[in-house]
């Protein structure tokens, strides 16, 4: 029945597990899921492909939200409706300081609130943090997987292309790297009194400074040293969910 389903995603009202990782591409959702037990897709609307199923015996709900903050916002506050109480971004992103190669993750401990859409519930002062026990797990998930990882602050922002307005710069204040939808998933988090957090693996260099004269660094996302982060990424993400639900009780 109509009634039963959330309206946006069309996910059911109750039943889905307590623990999920958020993607933005649907094909991205299903490589995931293929990596728990009895993996089902529940729902697929839109840009909302949703799965359930169970990773090492801890219940998940692996889901994809598209492009952007203002419809990723959508399935967050409906996961959150449907009961979800942990959630867990795994993304792509631009390397925004020397150090951090493709391949690479990226474990957000906060981000830039230029994502598009909450400036337009809260107030700009209003920070967009992780919940610190799961930058911990995602760091020893990390470590276990002997996945190079770099923990700090990411840019969410709204704008993917460059246009004629000029570009803020942050330049000096230590970003670690450039991506799309995460400090909405931060701040709905906040609201909602949620456990949230993101690691992100790098597909290109995004800071002037690290874009080479030659042109190698064109954004590329299709290659196959992102293909191995974005392998290990997904196994980083399930088990910080096993963590955050047997060790930090969360």
């Amino acid at each position: 029945m109509t009634q039963d389903l959330l309206p946006i995603t069309r996910i059911p009202r109750t039943g889905l597990p307590a623990h999920a990782v958020v993607v933005g591409d649907p094909a991205r959702a299903a490589a995931v899921a293929a990596l728990l037990d009895g993996a089902e897709e529940v729902s697929y609307h839109r840009e909302y492909r949703v799965f359930s199923g169970s990773w090492k015996g801890l219940p998940v709900v692996v889901a994809s939200h598209g492009v952007g903050g203002p419809g990723a916002i959508l399935l967050f506050q409906e996961l959150a409706d449907a009961g979800v109480r942990v959630l867990l971004r795994f993304g792509t992103a631009g390397a925004m300081k020397p150090g951090i190669a493709d391949g690479d993750l990226v474990i957000a401990e906060a981000a830039v609130r230029d994502d598009g859409v909450t400036q337009q519930l809260l107030p700009p002062e209003y920070p967009a943090v992780s919940s610190p026990e799961a930058v911990f797990a995602l760091q020893r998930a990390a470590r276990a997987a002997g996945a190079p990882h770099h923990r700090g602050v990411v840019w969410t922002r709204a704008a993917f292309q460059p246009g004629l307005l000029p570009l803020f710069s942050y330049d000096g204040a230590g970003l670690a790297a450039i991506e799309m939808e995460l400090s909405a998933l931060l701040v709905t988090a906040s609201l909602r009194g949620l456990v949230a957090g993101g690691v992100l693996v790098v597909d290109g260099a995004n800071a002037d400074e690290l874009v080479d004269d030659e042109g190698t660094s064109v954004y590329d996302p299709h290659r196959d040293v992102v293909a191995a982060g974005v392998e290990k990424g997904a196994v980083v993400s399930l088990e910080a969910l096993r963590l955050l639900a047997e060790e930090y009780g969360l």
